[in-house]
């Protein structure tokens, strides 16, 4: 009897259907597009298909975060293939930067996320006082033209996107970790770009004809503005536009660096960007981060590092050489220590239960009106220090008014506590971020 099984013919990827061939591609990267198209004409003819291929490789991996269609504003003119590049590019950009250096007006934290037709970039700032709200300003908003130029602007004062307030800038990638923003110079605009038109046409009518030539304009102008209707309304808009030009050209230059490890693990449960409410009722964001030898150290974002010129860097909140917890059960002194301590909370509303602490020892603590005991169960201790000596040794002795002994205290929630020996307090830590989205976020109210 003969044996079919050697005669039947196993089929080829080319064998099935069109759509289900896009499908199969649009799992694949970029590289291994490039590769399978050098196979054969049909499938290199597939693989430069953009409207197929590369929308689904789009779709397929941005299309839950973003509007894939509105990107070169829904005009359809730019490729996917570009498009695919550019958010594959960009996607690095998504989570915490921290501002580097001394630049003033910006606070020290962005949060950049996925918008309709663009990536944006917002400042993080504590909110009201006494509360754990966490407000989110417009900063940053990059995104493609029609042609598929790179489009970034900048929102100085943080008015949601008024277009006439907005600063074109390049955005400047170092590596993978830190980018600059940088003032785009306004005489070298793209000519799609209308407010860099603007700009230019303001540069060559200041610019043109001679100094007396631009005096007797200004009089002349001056003069006929006073008399002629919407003189004033004429005025202010030229003064605007002085001014925004002014600070485009003063725009300095600002460098952000990625917070990579900004959520805890498995291994390093204390590790990433924190929230707590300080001994003076105001919220304070902390960077806990684990070296290469296993200690651990905590510093709060945006402390000015004037007091730490040797080395630049803000002295840490508290620090550790060995991150070995102590497990439970404790000894009823460490059970004691957290026992007898108070929990700094923000200020609740008026209707629910809050317990009143007089202060102990002629402890002073400024606007404190209200504090709660804390719910949490403690699943871990660590023994902590907090000291400038323990980092620069040439300061020990001057500036050691933090050096101290303390404990962290890890709850069975993931979260946890720190306090020192030397007051009676305990700073409850609470996510910033949860899930890729910020925690107890508030928007501007800025108009």
């Amino acid at each position: 009897m003969a044996n079919n099984s050697s005669d039947a013919r196993v089929p080829s990827f080319t064998d099935f259907p069109e759509d289900i061939q896009v499908c199969i591609l649009s799992l694949l990267g970029p590289s291994e597009i490039a590769t399978l198209a050098c196979t054969s004409k049909r499938l290199g003819l597939l693989c430069a298909h953009d409207s197929k291929l590369w929308f689904s490789m789009c779709e397929r991996r941005w299309g839950s975060c973003t509007r894939i269609a509105q990107w070169g504003k829904g005009r359809g003119t730019i490729s996917y293939k570009h498009l695919y590049n550019t958010l594959h590019h960009w996607e690095n950009l998504l989570g915490f930067w921290r501002r580097s250096g001394t630049a003033t007006g910006t606070p020290p934290l962005l949060f950049f996320e996925w918008g309709p037709s663009f990536i944006s970039a917002s400042r993080v700032s504590p909110s009201d006082f006494a509360s754990y709200a966490v407000t989110k300003t417009p900063f940053l908003s990059m995104t493609l033209s029609e042609e598929g130029h790179v489009a970034c602007y900048l929102d100085p004062d943080g008015k949601r996107g008024f277009q006439n307030e907005l600063v074109a800038v390049d955005v400047c990638f170092m590596g993978k970790t830190h980018f600059v923003v940088e003032g785009k110079d306004y005489r070298s605009s793209a000519s799609g770009d209308d407010c860099g038109e603007e700009a230019a046409a303001a540069a060559a009518e200041v610019e043109s004809g001679s100094p007396p030539e631009k005096v007797m304009a200004e009089i002349y102008q001056h003069f006929a503005n006073r008399r002629s209707p919407g003189g004033d309304r004429s005025r202010r808009q030229r003064r605007r536009e002085k001014e925004r030009l002014a600070r485009r050209r003063r725009l300095e230059p600002q460098h952000f660096v990625k917070i990579v490890n900004c959520s805890p693990t498995p291994a390093r449960p204390l590790q990433g960007l924190w929230k707590g409410i300080c001994d003076d009722m105001s919220l304070a964001f902390y960077l806990v981060v684990y070296d290469d030898i296993g200690g651990i150290a905590c510093r709060r974002i945006g402390d000015p590092p004037e007091h730490f010129s040797v080395s630049g860097h803000a002295p840490p909140v508290f620090w550790t050489s060995n991150a070995t917890f102590l497990e439970s059960p404790f000894s009823p002194e460490e059970e004691s220590l957290y026992d007898s301590r108070v929990h700094l909370q923000p200020l609740q509303p008026s209707n629910e239960i809050l317990e009143q602490f007089p202060l102990l020892d002629g402890e002073v603590v400024n606007r404190m009106q209200q504090i709660l005991l804390s719910d949490n169960v403690v699943n871990r201790i660590l023994h902590i220090s907090s000291s400038y000596d323990l980092v620069v040794p040439d300061l020990a002795g001057t500036i050691n008014p933090r050096s101290a002994e303390g404990r962290i205290w890890q709850y069975q929630n993931g979260t946890f506590g720190f306090g020192f020996l030397s007051d009676n307090f305990v700073v409850d830590m609470k996510h910033i971020i949860h899930n890729g989205c910020i925690v107890d976020a508030v928007n501007s109210s800025s108009d």
